[in-house]
């Protein structure tokens, strides 16, 4: 005969299959092997069939490297809202998308193929871009896959597709058609490096050193015009303005002088020598140019208001040309000198003064940023120095000219904010150049019928939006309000061109309807290459004639679009003809969602609102959410020449995509976030905590058959009833924050629900009914009903979250009928499911329970310190107390042994809450533990009190003999 087994073998403890160790980096793509095999993204599209829509439409990560960090925050919550939704019963499919045009990938295929691309034709230099594209969109799918993220990711949307190239053409030709686009000559910023004009959304901002100069401008009319006392006091004197810029390579340019016309303006001698040089220039900024310039006991000779100043004339410092003095409002008393030096083909403020006073708006600035002078106005035998001279290598040059022609007052090195090209970080010029532009003063109709412009009605449409910070409501507004017209055209090749024809003679756009579906059929059919290789006379029809000067032979236009048109066409591209999105996109009830970073309000937001605003008259989202920068811990951008960068891709090689997905719900991701590797291993050892806990749950829930076992509501234990309401009141946060996106809110409950709750209290005080009562004993089927309705629940709540372990814990549940093929295809539990009336009644009455619990530790851990007693088992409580929470406590009384985990409570009435720890009488069971009235022997187990007894018997465990034992 076999020996007995010790007595603690009786027990009931914890057994489960369910792994303590996660082993992330291995398992989880296994877990994405299985997920392939169910098809999990086709089988939820299935079973979301009919039910009401919610669209999440992506904005499109570039394709040219792999993922950082910021990508892994970006697809993450995305995920988590994808996901989150279909969990609530909502129709959410989610086609991820990739932008693929524009000059990074450009100039890296450039570098790649060197000299070899002038020879090479069009579309093998385009085949090139697409290859490269291509590849970064394998990878970085496989790394979002990794993450966990689902989605279509076996056909996303592409902007390289033939397809999403047609709908972005047919999007141009929509504003062609419409009237809002023109071609001119206007200031652009330029970028002298990738040589292309480029959008505001293309600029950024930083430190730039400039030099700064004082040059004067003789004048050359009469003084007389400035008034009587300014003619007399001027009168036979050598007088001046001067101007202050920090661009000295625009002074070629220089064709006028800008003077505020409500300033008032002082003739400032240098000096009292009756031919001291006079010099005008502002009242307010008089005392500071004196220091700057250096001007020796300044006198004022006359005060006059620049709207006099307006047609003067004056000599250009070293060129022979006139300088006309003109009147704008734009002129500042901020800084320089009040007189605005002003080269109409190099700022946009310039430009427009050109415009009203007719100055000449050429550009001798090359697109390589390369100066060519104008013979006619340069006197010498030899070119100047400046000339073929690249801008700021200019600079000097041209201040040494002012040095050596006696213009130049002063001049000092300023570090200042400057714009910068965002994709190669160079500094920008202003350049005017012909280009093709939306005008944003177009007349258009509000859909009552009523007229306003292209601009307003975008703002107004910002206002129905639901903004997320709402101050991205203002931010946007602010841009919209005070953009210039939209400069859509770039002077490269890795684009969708823009298809149209111009005239030889005069350069009017060919403006035909018939003709551009045409070329749209031609572009889904061949894609944007069939542009470079069709021959206009293919595409023209033979008797076509320009309407503007009759003309009859034409050339295709070379630009393409800007890429922000390109991405900005998604909305049509994909949302408003994909097979998956567009009922969902068309319905007059939609909700559309864009969730992006901060810096969209002026990129994709931005071009988005403003292309579906003149096409559809209605923005492309109802709901836009936006998300903050990733810092380190120092709060300092992430960078390679700093190192404090956070690879998502080896964070999920190392410890685990799950652990790169819950840094993610961890943050407030409307704020700036910090990551570092001590707190991604911060989140492992979160992760690990909550891992620990579903293993304690999975492991209780050992022989319990949900069917058979189950406990009616009305049956529970009284504190499994408050762990059933308190796990509703959990649920109900968690899924209003889902709704609002407060991932980070349920992070923290989640975490604070599993430790607080569960591991130090539930799990805890349960562990005497779990280990020690009989498997089949009702209260411990009453702990297992809610133990299986907890793990039931908090498994659904965290599975947008903790996708990987949530679909684990999955298949480890007690089965069930009709149980999923995995938690993604199940729905969130339903907070009436899970306890039928509301919870806040029983939890306040907890609350007051929990009070006289803390009371009790306290009191506990008092008569530990003075060694009265050891473990909590070893002592009894007698509770004083009064009126309705004597009653409260009477009323648990059988259940505050169990709560307080103590062998014993007495509850007697007193003045006010008492509690006094006294040591346990009766003896110790050798197998609970607990000190009862009477322990007896169980056979040779000696020491058994009779609550173990009865268990033991209900289990089928006889008492065994000696003999059994020494057999």
């Amino acid at each position: 005969m076999p020996a007995v087994p010790e007595l603690k073998s009786t027990l009931t403890l914890p057994k489960t299959d369910f792994p303590m160790k996660a082993n992330l980096p291995q398992n989880e793509p296994i877990r994405l092997q299985r997920w392939a095999e169910l098809d999990v993204y086709a089988r939820l599209r299935e079973a979301s069939a009919g039910r009401p829509s919610y669209l999440l439409h992506d904005g499109p990560p570039y394709a040219n490297g792999p993922l950082h960090l910021g990508h892994a925050l970006n697809k993450g919550l995305k995920d988590f809202v994808v996901k989150s939704k279909t969990m609530a019963g909502f129709d959410s499919p989610y086609v991820p998308g990739y932008d693929c045009h524009g000059l990074p990938i450009e100039i890296k295929v450039d570098e790649q193929l060197g000299r070899k691309k002038l020879e090479m034709p069009a579309p093998e230099v385009l085949a090139a871009c697409r290859a490269y594209a291509q590849k970064y969109v394998d990878l970085q799918t496989q790394q979002f896959e990794r993450l966990g993220v689902f989605g279509r990711w076996n056909d996303p949307y592409k902007t390289m597709s033939r397809e999403y190239e047609a709908r972005t053409l047919e999007t141009f030709y929509g504003f062609l058609e419409k009237g809002f686009v023109y071609r001119g000559l206007r200031p652009v910023y330029w970028c002298i490096h990738d040589r292309t004009a480029l959008a505001d959304a293309e600029i950024e901002y930083e430190q730039h050193t400039s030099p700064s100069v004082y040059v004067r401008y003789r004048l050359t009319s009469t003084p007389e015009a400035f008034g009587e006392e300014a003619g007399k006091a001027l009168a036979g004197r050598e007088v001046y303005t001067i101007i202050w810029t920090t661009t000295p390579w625009t002074l070629p340019a220089s064709l006028a002088v800008a003077f505020h016309p409500n300033f008032e303006y002082v003739a400032l001698a240098a000096g009292q020598a009756p031919d001291a040089p006079v010099y005008i220039v502002a009242s307010a900024l008089a005392a500071s140019i004196a220091t700057a310039c250096k001007l020796a006991e300044p006198t004022v000779l006359a005060r006059f208001p620049g709207d006099r100043l307006d047609r003067a004339t004056f000599q250009h410092p070293f060129l022979n040309r006139t300088i006309l003095g003109v009147n704008a409002d734009y002129v500042t008393a901020d800084q320089g000198t009040g007189a605005v030096h002003t080269a109409p083909a190099h700022g946009a403020d310039d430009f427009y003064t050109g415009v009203r006073y007719g100055l000449d708006p050429t550009c001798r600035v090359d697109a390589a940023g390369v100066i060519h002078y104008d013979p006619s106005v340069w006197t010498a035998s030899e070119p100047p120095p400046f000339d073929n001279k690249r801008v700021f290598a200019a600079n000097p040059l041209i201040i040494e000219l002012l040095k050596e022609r006696g213009a130049l007052l002063a001049r000092e090195d300023i570090n200042h904010s400057y714009p910068h090209c965002w994709r190669c970080h160079n500094p920008v010029i202003f350049r005017a150049t012909e280009q093709w532009f939306i005008g944003l003063e177009t007349p258009v109709l509000r859909a009552d019928g009523s007229e306003t412009s292209y601009r307003q009605l975008a703002i107004e449409q910002i206002a129905t939006v639901k903004w997320d910070p709402a101050w991205g409501q203002e931010r946007i507004t602010n841009m919209i309000a005070t953009r210039p017209d939209w400069c859509i055209s770039r002077q490269r090749i890795w684009g969708v061109p823009i298809a149209v024809f111009l005239c030889n003679e005069c350069n009017a756009p060919v403006e035909d309807a018939s003709l551009n579906a045409r070329i749209v059929k031609l572009f889904e059919d061949h894609g944007a290459e069939a542009w470079h290789t069709t021959a206009v006379e293919e595409l023209l029809p033979a008797d076509t004639v320009c309407q503007k000067c009759q003309g009859k032979t034409f050339r295709k236009e070379t630009d393409i679009l800007d890429v922000w048109f390109d991405s900005g066409s998604s909305w049509h591209a994909v949302a408003e003809t994909d097979r998956d999105l567009r009922d969902a996109y068309n319905r007059p009830d939609r909700t559309v969602l864009y969730l992006e970073g901060g810096d969209q309000h002026r990129g994709w937001f931005h071009s988005s609102l403003l292309t579906s605003v003149a096409l559809r008259g209605r923005a492309p989202y109802t709901h836009v959410s936006t998300a903050g920068w990733t810092l380190d811990e120092l709060g300092r951008a992430m960078s390679k020449s700093l190192g404090n960068g956070v690879d998502p891709v080896e964070i999920a090689e190392k410890m685990g995509g799950e652990i790169v997905r819950l840094w993610v719900a961890s943050v407030d991701f409307r704020e700036d976030m910090a990551a570092s590797d001590n707190l991604m291993k911060r989140c492992a050892e979160i992760y690990r905590k909550l891992r620990n806990t579903f293993r304690f749950l999975l492991g209780n829930l050992h022989g319990f058959i949900p069917a058979e076992h189950a406990v009616v509501p009305v049956e529970l234990e009284p504190l499994d009833r408050y762990m059933l309401a308190r796990t509703r009141a959990l649920t109900e946060q968690v899924l209003k924050w889902y709704e609002g996106f407060e991932f980070h809110r349920i992070y923290h409950a989640v975490n604070e629900f599993c430790i607080a709750d569960l591991s130090a209290f539930y799990l805890d005080v349960l562990k005497d009914r779990m280990y020690t009562f009989a498997p089949s004993s009702p209260a411990r089927r009453s702990a297992q009903t809610v133990l299986w309705k907890i793990t039931e629940a908090l498994v659904r709540l965290v599975a947008p979250i903790l996708s990987f372990t949530a679909d684990e814990v999955w298949d480890y549940l007690p089965e069930i009928e009709g149980r999923e093929a995995s938690v993604h295809l199940a729905l969130f539990p339903k907070p009436e499911e899970l306890y039928a009336e509301s919870p806040a009644k029983l939890l306040e009455e907890w609350k007051q329970i929990f009070s006289v619990r803390d009371a009790a530790l306290l009191v506990l851990e008092e008569a530990r310190q003075e060694k009265r007693i050891g473990k909590g088992l070893e002592a009894e409580l007698e509770i004083q107390a009064s009126d309705d929470l004597l009653t409260l406590l009477q009323s648990h009384a059988t259940g505050l042994k169990e709560i307080l985990n103590v062998s014993g409570v007495r509850v007697v009435e007193g003045p006010s809450l008492s509690v006094t720890a006294f040591p346990a009488s009766g003896a110790k069971c050798a197998r609970c533990w607990n000190f009862m009235p009477l322990v007896a022997d169980y056979g040779v187990w000696a020491g058994v009190c009779t609550r173990c007894s009865e268990a033991l018997t209900a289990m089928g465990i006889e008492p065994p003999t000696a003999a059994e034992v020494t057999a």
